[in-house]
């Protein structure tokens, strides 16, 4: 009892002894909000990357891709046996977007994917990035008549909480679309603000589109989703056939729509400071995009295509790179359907497994039912190694190092209790003298170093997850005080700082913390226990 009541005492009345529970204290908290925030990026890395990545990609080396994507698909089902689940093929390809902002044309390297609206849902998340409620549930590559999201979930600001952070996706759609086609008229005729010469009043351009819009859909019609163009019945049957008017054919935008395409979101939009989405342009605004043919030598194309919807993963890298567009389309237009048998030709075939199924065997499978000189095929996991890789590095190395810190406060420890030994020698020696064997003196400065250990890091796991738990409230407050921000979603992909606390990570941090501060006062305890009573009364 007397060892606790010591212990007890030192803990109270010797301030040193709080600068090793503050060392302790802040270790332990930098430790379990570091490795929170590691998790949290970790895992929604995982989640958005797997999102877009079915479980497993078949693919060419080939851009020029490999023909009968039906017969490969059945191949892979009987090769794997019955862990897939599902699989739908995708035609990639290298690609420049273009399209005018004020006046001047504004180009962006993209990757050009096309895909099967039907099937691409069932083996990604895909469906679920989407801008409209409609092609959540069902992509469709025709433009919708209004009715797109107005708010981001992740938006954060003055936006976030007064109105909407996407106010200009309000009109987007068939509405945005005949407004547009009615302002270039407009100017087109020379209108702009101007009266006419016979001194007509000017009439505001906002009126002067409303009169257009008025006349446009004076039949009361309102513009058929998916409709094409082309005039020809033929043309009218093919929904992915590119919209381009024949001889003596006339194109009505206001009516009608080109192919359709799904960019990221983060080809089209910045974010201000007030939390807001600029769109440079929108759903039923047209573009231009140019690709190579799977021909050789393959050739340039371009052609015009509509944007009927935005994809947005929170991934910078991906809303900044992707252009989906439909498969049957994109595969015409390079020239990847033999025009003999009709067959098409694809550059993978994205397959999901079942749950439970292992991606490694599924893959060996398949690496053994193809040849490895002609097709690849690979693990969402490996598609994506080396930044997988580093993140797990990383988290290692700053472990390590924030290791150390905890360690620092141990050799502060160990130099208090061997000054604390020799302040107390004389005590030391009249405890023994009373009857205190050595293992009781030990005891003490063992547990002196327990209590250390216990209430550091007791204090630093309260003040860890108080800062994990509101993290992205102290950014925020760091960002306002300094006008800079701390957590540049253009990096590190997201719009939060994402944290998971795992209580497995949390404990070891714990038992790790403790165990120094126990480890620290060995010696000292053993420096104690070995005094000899009359030597340590005679000590001055």
């Amino acid at each position: 009892m007397y060892k606790l009541l010591l212990c007890w005492r030192y803990l109270r009345t010797r301030w040193i002894a709080l600068v090793c529970v503050a060392s302790v204290m802040l270790g332990v908290a930098t430790m379990i909000v570091v490795n929170a925030v590691m998790a949290g990026f970790s895992h929604e890395m995982q989640t958005r990357i797997h999102g877009i990545l079915s479980d497993i990609v078949f693919e060419s080396h080939s851009l020029s891709g490999f023909q009968d994507p039906k017969w490969h698909m059945e191949e892979i089902r009987r090769a794997g046996g019955g862990d897939i689940e599902g699989m739908t093929p995708t035609v990639a390809v290298p690609a420049m977007l273009s399209f005018q902002v004020r006046g001047q044309w504004l180009t962006r390297q993209v990757m050009f994917i096309g895909i099967d609206e039907t099937t691409h849902s069932m083996v990604s998340d895909f469906g679920s990035y989407l801008q409209h409620p409609d092609n959540r549930r069902q992509l469709s590559f025709a433009l919708r008549d209004g009715g797109y999201d107005t708010f981001d979930s992740q938006a954060e600001g003055k936006a976030g909480e007064n109105g909407p952070t996407r106010p200009a996706m309000e009109s987007a759609g068939w509405p945005h679309r005949r407004m547009r086609v009615a302002r270039e008229k407009l100017w087109r005729d020379k209108m702009g603000a101007r009266g006419d010469a016979a001194g007509q009043p000017v009439r505001p351009i906002d009126q002067q589109v409303d009169a257009v819009l008025a006349a446009t859909t004076a039949d009361g019609s309102t513009p058929a989703e998916g409709s094409t163009p082309a005039k020809d019945p033929a043309a009218r049957s093919d929904p992915f056939r590119a919209a381009r008017p024949e001889e003596g054919d006339t194109m009505d935008p206001a009516k009608e729509q080109f192919t359709g395409i799904v960019p990221g979101i983060g080809l089209a939009s910045f974010r201000d400071s007030d939390g807001v989405d600029r769109f440079l342009v929108l759903p039923g605004d047209d573009v231009k995009i140019t690709f190579p043919t799977a021909g050789t030598p393959p050739k340039a194309v371009s052609d015009t295509f509509t944007i009927v919807d935005f994809y947005e993963s929170k991934m910078s890298e991906y809303d900044s790179n992707f252009v989906f567009v439909p498969i049957a389309a994109l595969q015409r237009m390079r020239g990847m359907v033999d025009p003999q048998t009709g067959v098409p030709s694809v550059n993978s075939i994205q397959i999901k497994l079942k749950p439970g199924a292992d991606l490694n065997v599924v893959r060996d499978r398949l690496r053994k039912a193809f040849p490895a000189e002609m097709y690849a095929v690979s693990t969402w996991r490996d598609k994506q190694g080396p930044l997988l890789s580093a993140v797990d590095m990383e988290m290692a190395v700053l472990n390590i190092l924030l290791f150390l810190i905890i360690a620092v406060a141990g050799f502060g420890i160990l130099a208090i209790f061997f000054m604390i030994v020799v302040e107390k020698t004389r005590d030391i020696g009249i405890l023994k003298s009373l009857g205190a064997g050595s293992t009781g003196i030990a005891g003490i400065f063992l547990g002196y170093g327990l209590f250390l250990g216990l209430v550091g890091a007791g204090v630093g796991l309260a003040l860890g997850l108080a800062i994990t738990w509101n993290i992205n409230a102290i950014r925020a407050g760091v960002e306002w005080c300094t006008g800079q921000r701390v957590f540049d979603p253009s990096i590190y992909y997201f719009f939060k700082i994402p944290t998971i606390v795992n209580p497995f990570t949390v404990a070891w941090i714990i038992v790790g913390a403790v165990g120094i501060a126990v480890a620290a006062s060995v010696l000292p305890a053993l420096r104690a226990a070995r005094l000899h009573p009359v030597e340590a009364l005679r000590h001055d």
